[in-house]
Order: C-alpha cells, then sequence, then structure tokens
C-alpha cells in the first residue's frame, strides 16, 4: 500500500492518503527545520514521516533479475521492488546521462539516496546544487531522469519525495534520515562501491524509455 504523507491543518499532524488512507499521529516538522530532527534513532526510526509530501511503500527485499531483464515498475522513478542483481555504484556519483533502472533501485536497498531530475526543467545552478550534496558523499547518487512528471525526484527504499526547488530544505532533510538508515534499509552497510567487470560508473548501462515487454518481471 503506498501511502502519502503531508501537513494537515497548518502542520498540526500528519496524515496519510492515497490507497486506504491512514492517519497517524506523528507530529510534522516545520520545512524549516533543521536536519538535526531528521536523524534516525531507536525512538524515532523513520524521522522522514514528518517530511510533508513523503510517499512510503513496503517492498520485498533480495528479489533480482538479470542484467539482460526489464521490470515493469508502476512507479516513477521506482523506489523498491525487484531490481538488477548488481547495483549501481552509489559513492557520491553524478552520472550526466540517464542509468538503468534496475541498477538504481538495488543501490537503494544498500542504503543509498538517490537524486532524479528532470533535464528539461533542472539545469545551471539548479543542477549544481543538487549536484555539490552528491559528490564524494558515500550511498548518494544523482542522474538525470527523462520524463519525470515533477522536476526532482529523491528515492530511498520504500521512501519518495516529488519537489520543483532544488533549494528546497527538506532535499537535506530526506538525506539525514534516510541515507542508511540501519531502520529501513533492508542490506544496510552492503557497499556502494563498483562490482568490477559488472557496472562500470563511467559507462553505466543506459535508461531504457521503452515499455518493458511482455513477460517482464513484476516490481514486488
Amino acid at each position: 500500500m503506498r501511502r502519502v504523507f503531508g501537513v494537515l491543518a497548518a502542520g498540526a499532524v500528519v496524515f496519510a492518503a492515497g490507497c486506504g488512507g491512514e492517519i497517524s499521529g506523528s507530529p510534522v516538522v516545520g520545512a524549516e527545520a533543521g536536519t538535526d530532527a531528521f536523524v534516525p534513532s531507536e525512538g524515532n526510526q523513520d524521522p522522514s514521516l514528518a517530511i510533508s509530501g513523503i510517499e512510503t511503500e513496503d517492498f520485498p527485499p533480495g528479489k533480482h533479475v538479470p542484467s539482460t531483464a526489464r521490470v515493469a515498475y508502476d512507479e516513477s522513478p521506482p523506489f523498491g521492488g525487484t531490481h538488477d542483481q548488481v547495483w549501481a555504484t552509489c559513492t557520491g556519483v553524478v552520472y550526466p546521462t540517464a542509468v538503468r533502472t534496475e541498477n538504481m533501485v538495488h543501490s537503494l536497498e544498500h542504503g543509498a539516496v538517490w537524486i532524479a531530475y528532470n533535464p528539461d526543467d533542472i539545469s545551471g545552478s539548479d543542477r549544481e546544487a543538487l549536484a555539490e550534496r552528491v559528490e564524494g558523499m558515500p550511498y548518494l547518487m544523482m542522474s538525470p531522469y527523462p520524463d519525470l512528471d515533477q522536476p526532482i525526484s529523491l528515492q530511498s527504499w520504500g521512501h519518495r519525495l516529488k519537489l520543483d526547488d532544488a533549494d528546497d530544505p527538506r532535499i537535506d532533510q530526506f538525506i539525514e534520515a534516510l541515507r542508511v538508515n540501519e531502520y529501513t534499509t533492508p542490506e544496510v552497510g552492503a557497499t556502494c562501491a563498483t562490482v568490477v567487470g559488472s557496472f562500470d560508473p563511467d559507462d553505466p548501462p543506459p535508461f531504457d524509455e521503452s515499455e518493458p515487454p511482455a513477460g517482464s518481471s513484476p516490481p514486488r
């Protein structure tokens, strides 16, 4: 079940909408709050639930396909589910071109945050502002995502946040709350380093914009 969390009544509580919408009593932390409020802890295992607009969904981990297979994702960008057996390098890499989705999703399972952006909407100083957050930072990666329905979309395993402003403070809140979060990451501590001979960050497998063919693997 996908849940979308947003501000209700001047930020009093968090609500979940969408499929069978549920209401939670967790307080919303204002967009102006510092990232310290989003550090995961035993008592607050998923601080991202206080971020307005966050989407969450439960995905079974560990479902792999070979490098020649497609997954018929029902979310764009996907933020969990079946994925390639090889992960995309996620050691602070800013990919200049769109990367095969199935590899990117595997990186989320290891605890990475993926910043995707619509290259028709984000360029110049806005792109630089996003790239500065990512470059050289472990468990972060960034890539263009053609035809994205919002300028920016952040993904971690089971979490997504779509935004229209590269200066939105919720970007840093999302990263703080979910990058290598031991409570939300299925394979926390798994490496983000390059798989030599299987994935080349300088020449990654390209994003495929076509519809997955009949017989493609389901996302769950």
